[in-house]
């Protein structure tokens, strides 16, 4: 898949469990229960993936190029050989940006309206 900003629009807007998710795999290769706990503490408790939707969401994301499988394991000896960690490319973190755009273009025309705190 290519970088192509028409690949990138056709993504948006990403569903929040995809974003999520490319959060949690910005500064580490993660495993899926990882993915899990990384996003709940992230937000606090207030996202809470389930195992159907983040696999589903991680099987997607495999197709479009976002994440990939990488076989590295950050400490081979104490890990199960059994997991699969997931790494952001670079086309994920370009569509991660372009979502972190819509949605603060979202909250600019909320603020604009009085729908959210801030100067527009």
């Amino acid at each position: 898949m290519s970088d192509a900003p028409a690949d990138i629009a056709a993504l948006i807007p990403l569903p929040p469990a995809s974003f999520h998710i490319l959060m949690a795999l910005s500064d580490e290769d993660r495993h899926g229960y990882a993915i899990i706990q990384e996003v709940a503490a992230r937000t606090g408790g207030e996202v809470r993936l389930s195992a159907g939707t983040l696999y589903r969401s991680i099987q997607r994301m495999l197709e479009q190029g976002m994440i990939v499988e990488t076989r590295e394991r950050p400490a081979p000896e104490l890990d199960d050989e059994r997991r699969r960690y997931y790494r952001i490319t670079r086309f994920g973190a370009a569509v991660a940006r372009a979502e972190t755009r819509r949605l603060a273009q979202l909250v600019k025309l909320a603020r604009t309206y009085g729908f959210a705190p801030g100067r527009a």
